[in-house]
């Protein structure tokens, strides 16, 4: 019997689909860490990657998570990704996680 994280990925991961023009932004949050990824599901490759260590004062995770965000469009905009599917796994949408998306929108990419 499957345990309710993975039911809770395996149910999210069914409606969602990230493609070249618009991947799904996939994201990795651990007690110490966060990161994301932009990831294409039809050729099963990833397009790009972030993570909080590329911060260098990462003091407040909340702001971290914003400033990945912001990082994380930078990127999806030098390759010219304007839009994204957000792929939360089983992380509920606020925290470190609502903060993340915040700065990807801020940033200018489409979520």
């Amino acid at each position: 019997m499957l345990d309710r994280k993975t039911r809770t990925i395996n149910r999210v991961r069914a409606k969602i689909s990230g493609t070249a023009e618009r991947p799904r932004l996939a994201l990795f949050r651990s007690n110490l860490h966060l990161s994301a990824q932009l990831i294409d599901d039809q050729k099963s490759i990833t397009i790009a990657s972030v993570s909080d260590t590329e911060i260098k004062d990462n003091k407040n995770m909340t702001d971290a998570a914003t400033k990945i965000g912001q990082l994380m469009a930078q990127k999806a905009k030098d390759l010219k990704i304007t839009s994204a599917v957000f792929d939360r796994r089983f992380y509920q949408y606020h925290g470190k996680v609502k903060a993340f998306v915040e700065g990807a929108r801020e940033g200018g990419l489409k979520i």
